[in-house]
Formats: structure tokens, C-alpha cells, sequence
């Protein structure tokens, strides 16, 4: 299961724009030294309490299958809906360095309005494929059974590190 809870966390795209967000609730100052305020974003996400939170929505049914418990669950089916949370928080914020914002929607999860989280399920089958077919037909791999995850790439980082030192 461990396997799994890793070889989910994929997602690319959305860093920058994350980061302009949290910028965005500054002031602009134009030439003429007039201050401006900018729309003002709703509080900070905070993933620590919004966790806190969503575990005690689900500490009743935490044992129940991820996709009875959750809406639009398509990748994690016949999880115990306790342990999407973890897959969610340490899988995917901490291997891609991002937070539930990256590809959710803050209280509508089961959006898919964020292009990322189809990446992210596309991201998954891909690793899926490596670990399931193509490792195992490697010889001479000292494990038994090798596998891959989005830290194996994405090194804490939205996109994979492709330059070497």
C-alpha cells in the first residue's frame, strides 16, 4: 500500500502561479504614487489546519473505501479514506514542494477545474506502468521489487529535475 500512497504524487504545472497568488494581496503603487489595493484573496490556505479539519469530517468513516467517503475519487479506490489524506499530504505536497491548492479548489475537492490534478491522475497511471511492467523486466536490479515515485523525479520540486550538477 506504501507503494501506492508514494507512486501517486505527480503534478507539474501551477507553482508559479500559486506563488503569484500569495503575492497578490499586496498593494500596487502606479506612477502617480497613489496606493491601490488589489482584490483581496480570502485568508492564506493553511494546509496544516485544513488537514486537521478534514480528518475530523471523516474520523467516523475513516476505515470506509476513499471513493465512499470522498467525491470524484478515481485513482485512489479501495483506500481507507483515513490514509488519502496522508497520500495526499505527504505523496503529493511534500514530493512536488506544494500544497492542496496546486490542484484542488479549497472546500470543492472534487473539482476538477485545475489542470493539474488531471495531469497529476495521468502523471500516476505513468508510474503506475514503470513499476507494474517495465522495472520488473530489468535484470540485475538488487530489489526484488523496484520502484519508482514522484520524489524519484520531482525532488520536492512542480517539475522534474532534469539538470545535473
Amino acid at each position: 500500500m506504501i507503494r501506492y500512497s508514494i507512486s501517486i504524487v505527480l503534478t507539474l504545472l501551477l507553482a508559479p502561479v500559486v506563488g503569484q497568488l500569495a503575492k497578490s494581496n499586496q498593494s500596487a503603487k502606479p506612477e502617480s504614487g497613489i496606493q491601490i489595493p488589489l482584490a483581496q484573496n480570502t485568508k492564506p490556505f493553511n494546509q496544516e489546519q485544513t488537514l486537521v479539519e478534514l480528518r475530523k469530517q471523516i474520523a467516523e468513516q475513516k476505515e470506509k473505501p476513499a471513493e465512499v467517503v470522498f467525491k470524484n475519487i478515481q485513482w485512489l479506490k479501495g483506500i481507507p479514506a483515513g490514509r488519502v489524506l496522508a497520500i495526499m499530504e505527504i505523496g503529493y505536497s511534500k514530493s512536488l514542494g506544494v500544497d492542496c491548492t496546486h490542484c484542488h479548489v479549497v472546500d470543492q475537492w472534487e473539482k476538477d477545474d485545475k489542470p493539474t490534478k488531471q495531469i497529476t491522475r495521468e502523471m500516476a497511471t505513468m508510474v503506475r506502468l514503470i513499476n507494474n511492467e517495465h522495472l520488473k523486466k530489468i535484470k540485475n536490479l538488487k530489489s526484488e521489487n523496484p520502484v519508482i515515485n514522484c520524489t524519484t523525479c520531482h525532488r520536492g520540486q512542480t517539475k522534474p529535475a532534469l539538470n545535473l550538477p
